[in-house]
């Protein structure tokens, strides 16, 4: 029996995400001057959102 479908087939079915993944990264100071970082993901719809990230 022959394939009855293809890579590009398979492929073509499946929708792609628009959406981008960016870490943040904030620091903060602390009370005795040592700095502490706070990470997180963040997704987004353009890249040129990054800038408007807080």
């Amino acid at each position: 029996m022959a394939k009855q479908q293809t890579f590009a087939d398979k492929a073509k079915g499946k929708a792609k995400k628009t959406e981008v993944t960016v870490k943040v990264v904030k620091a903060v100071k602390g009370e005795k001057g040592s700095y502490k970082f706070s990470e997180k993901f963040v997704k987004l719809q353009d890249v040129n959102q990054v800038t408007s990230i807080k």
